[in-house]
């Protein structure tokens, strides 16, 4: 059995449906259908109960499980401590794109210290993915925002931020210290790209469906909301710590909850180096708290 097949039965077993599993290993669910019958053709068992609803586990399935869940962590676990060996441990570790800053130097020097002989590999996305590679396998770890579909990923809050609206420095409502989303409801919103994670772009849409709000640009990062809030006069929102240009000022809204940082990893696939990563980085933004 491939481990990459065990993987994607791992990420069905768990969402109970194709499509949330496929968007979850970002892929199309033909190939992941395709793999699927692979496997149980391999084993010579149905594995799955289909359904219009989703699927259920066959008693094989079940069995299945819980044995991919272990071959899967002995396979990280064996890895971790191969590399390890000849001194090449390699942490890959995701951000959102124009979120640098959140990767602290306090963390960085606290993780060198611990880890002085591990190698670091930073892989930005943007607002498309903000799990920034978990659920596809291309980071081991993630520094990202809430909300986002958290099936399948367990993290840690570092800190929450209170989120306000962007504004041109010559907007009607500039100087404001507050505003609340009925203040703001007649004006275009930023959209995120199509096939963006639905409960990560209702969040930034205002906690409201897209339909309901009038449909603004198409942005990928926080450099493209702020260009077209000084080049057109839009509006968006984004955490109260990200750095304003000049010609830009905050609003905090009043009426939207916080948005959290946070470490990241897929459930059940952390390595002891992940684990060690998350716990450096809640001691080192506690630290930067007090």
């Amino acid at each position: 059995m491939e481990l990459r097949l065990l993987r994607y039965f791992v990420a069905i077993a768990e969402e109970r449906h194709f499509g949330r599993a496929a968007a979850r290993l970002h892929m199309t669910q033909p190939p992941l259908s395709r793999a699927i019958k692979q496997l149980e053709t391999d084993l010579g068992v149905a594995l799955l109960h289909r359904s219009a609803t989703g699927v259920e586990l066959t008693p094989a399935g079940s069995v299945l499980y819980v044995e991919a869940r272990t071959l899967l962590e002995q396979a990280e676990q064996a890895r971790a401590r191969v590399t390890a060996t000849v001194g090449a441990a390699t942490l890959t570790i995701g951000t959102l794109a124009d979120s640098a800053g959140e990767f602290s130097t306090r963390l960085a020097a606290t993780f060198r210290r611990h880890h002085p002989k591990v190698s670091i590999r930073i892989r930005e996305a943007d607002f498309t993915d903000p799990t920034t590679g978990l659920r596809n396998g291309l980071v081991d770890v993630a520094l990202t925002r809430t909300p986002f579909d958290d099936i399948g990923i367990s993290m840690r809050v570092l800190r929450s931020d209170p989120v306000g609206v962007v504004l041109r420095a010559d907007d009607p409502l500039a100087g404001r210290d507050s505003l609340c989303l009925a203040d703001v409801a007649d004006r275009p919103w930023f959209q995120l790209p199509e096939g963006t994670d639905p409960v990560w772009s209702a969040y930034w849409n205002g906690a409201r469906p897209v339909g309901e709000r009038r449909a603004g640009p198409v942005v990928r990062t926080v450099n493209e909301c702020m260009q077209a809030v000084l080049w057109n006069g839009m509006i968006g929102i984004a955490p109260f710590t990200h750095a304003l240009p000049d010609g830009l000022t905050w609003a905090l809204l009043t009426d939207m909850p916080p948005s959290s940082l946070v470490v990241a990893w897929a459930t059940g696939n952390e390595s002891p180096l992940t684990r060690s990563f998350a716990h450096i980085a809640v001691h080192a933004y506690r630290s930067a708290r007090t």
